[in-house]
């Protein structure tokens, strides 16, 4: 992999990861358009996955902050009731990476009709939950814009949108709207809510390259691409998610639902 291949790659990463239009799909496709080889991109999906982490971090700062310290005070409050709510939604997810991991690894098989497949059920929860959000009117006065229920219900949402296509903003944030959660509750809560199970997976990959061994290590991607790769994903990710925070507010979700129709149609086609 060369390092522009990788910065490309890094910065796709970056934006597909909080637009709901896939990242693990564009990832799969970038690797085809470019030719990468398979060997070693389990790494370097890993570093570009930790940078748009980061980047989560860093735009929600204050967010987070503010949590920690409500729930250092140990009392019920806003903050420690939001927290709760995040562990809640995190529950299904939890149960379908340790007990169906191997079923889940299945999906990645490097083809790109079951991303094509996946970008269209995408296309039809975005297109959906617009539809219900204009018809149906939503009424929400359960404490900081979301219950558990909800939040059961989201982290539902989250845990289907494993497979590569299937974008986990796009599938969270619509799951949301559809359960009555408000808009300008709903990116901030779809954001947050993946910190935690994004940073565990990140933490056992890498327990899993540094357990191997070195022939393995020194045939994978460059220190440069991952790098560059790194740099890309962490940059384009604080541009994405400040905008999809705005855009979940205002603007309509059926474009990025227009998107993934043309992707999938594309990917038929060629």
């Amino acid at each position: 992999m060369q390092w522009w291949e990788a910065l490309l790659m890094g910065i796709v990463q970056g934006l597909t990861e909080f637009l709901p239009v896939s990242s693990s799909g564009h990832l799969m496709i970038s690797k085809e358009l470019f030719g990468v080889t398979s060997e070693g991109f389990l790494d370097f999906t890993v570093t570009v996955h930790f940078a748009t982490v980061l980047s989560t971090i860093v735009v929600f700062w204050k967010v987070l902050w503010q949590i920690i310290k409500g729930v250092l005070k140990f009392k019920y409050n806003d903050e420690t009731d939001y927290f709760l709510k995040i562990c809640v939604s995190m529950i299904p997810v939890a149960i379908v990476g340790f007990c169906f991991k191997d079923f889940v690894e299945s999906l990645f098989n490097d083809s790109l009709r079951v991303v094509a497949i996946f970008l269209c059920v995408t296309a039809f929860m975005l297109t959906f939950s617009d539809f219900y959000t204009k018809h149906v009117k939503i009424k929400n006065d359960y404490r900081n814009g979301i219950s558990y229920w909800q939040a059961i219900v989201i982290g539902l949402g989250q845990a289907l949108a494993v497979a590569p296509g299937l974008s986990r903003s796009g599938t969270t944030i619509a799951t949301g709207l559809v359960a009555g959660v408000k808009r300008e509750n709903m990116a901030q809560f779809s954001f947050l809510m993946v910190l935690i199970p994004i940073l565990g997976e990140q933490f056992l990959s890498i327990l899993d390259m540094l357990g191997a061994d070195a022939a393995a290590m020194s045939s994978g991607v460059g220190v440069s691409a991952l790098l560059f790769g790194f740099i890309g994903a962490f940059l384009a990710g604080l541009f994405a998610c400040k905008t999809m925070v705005a855009l979940v507010r205002k603007a309509k979700l059926t474009w990025f639902a227009l998107y993934c129709v043309i992707v999938a149609i594309l990917i038929f086609i060629l």
